[in-house]
């Protein structure tokens, strides 16, 4: 049952809190946060949670600061005696640093799915960035869900894209474009990335001129600098295929990178609603409270 469930946003007014709490038929609460003359966090819950399950939801892109907000809520709705507190977190951050790529690297994605699961009771995101972890229990130890993305973006491309190539900009993405593909039973492609920075990469790409008349799609899991894409949209531009439609679940679009990416003239650029953006045009609210309900239903 859901209908004594919590949905609060955290940090900001967020809309995919509201579209879960209609879908999950429960109640909607707040919390207040300010910051006192010395930054430090204010935390006064403003709907009473004690003997409820309380589901915060959070955007965790720039994840440092509001990672400490979003562990002093939990800690205080325990304490004032939630029943369990989880936490939606469509996009789960530090997950790209997953192996000592250098000498005497940390492995920050296993620490941060460390101190995540020490604050909440279980935890459900979106496609997050697995290359190297096998699974996301190997990043964190409470139960959660990870919703897949793929189907809602299926079938906005099937509304909206005639004759869909999709092209996965480099072998992280492959997972997605693929299984987009699948669902939509059209084509896929995957290029080969070499990056020479952080925002300098190099592509090496499969002929495409045998997808002319094809409009190509390209889907990426997260768009950080947007480096990646622009050189793929060049390349595709090069080939004589149609201006390409750029499909991102994750939109992080650090600095000015959305701008950057709306001047390489890509045919449309949507976003899903995992990362507020005005570019969301997918909703993942639907899979998002499914996974929800199935957590809140264990015991």
């Amino acid at each position: 049952m859901t209908s004594d469930a919590l949905v609060i946003s955290v940090l900001r007014k967020d809309a995919l809190a509201e579209d879960l709490r209609a879908a999950l038929g429960a109640t909607s609460g707040s919390v207040e946060l300010r910051r006192f003359p010395d930054d430090e966090t204010y935390v006064r819950f403003e709907t009473d949670p004690k003997g409820r399950d309380v589901v915060l939801v959070c955007d965790l892109h720039h994840p440092d600061a509001k990672t400490v907000t979003l562990g002093l809520v939990c800690e205080a709705a325990r304490d004032l005696g939630a029943r369990r507190v989880g936490v939606v977190a469509p996009y789960m951050p530090y997950m790209r640093q997953d192996a000592r790529f250098k000498p005497l690297e940390g492995i920050t994605s296993r620490y941060y799915g460390k101190l995540l699961s020490s604050v909440v009771d279980w935890l459900v995101t979106v496609d997050p960035h697995l290359h190297r972890h096998a699974s996301l229990g190997e990043v964190v130890s409470v139960p959660h869900r990870v919703v897949s993305a793929a189907g809602q973006v299926a079938a906005w491309v099937k509304q909206a894209v005639k004759s869909p190539l999709f092209i996965g900009p480099d072998a992280e993405s492959a997972q997605w474009a693929q299984r987009v593909a699948e669902l939509t039973g059209a084509p896929h492609v995957v290029l080969e990335k070499k990056r020479k920075g952080d925002h300098e990469v190099e592509l090496t790409v499969p002929d495409l001129e045998r997808w002319r008349g094809r409009t190509p799609v390209l889907v990426d899991d997260i768009v950080s600098t947007g480096t990646t894409l622009i050189e793929t949209l060049g390349y595709v531009r090069r080939a004589g295929l149609e201006s390409a439609v750029c499909v991102v679940i994750h939109a992080l679009f650090s600095g000015g990178a959305w701008q950057t990416l709306e001047a390489a003239r890509p045919a449309r650029l949507v976003t899903c609603n995992a990362v507020p953006h005005l570019t969301n045009a997918i909703d993942l609210s639907g899979p998002i409270a499914d996974a929800v309900r199935e957590l809140l239903g264990s015991p």
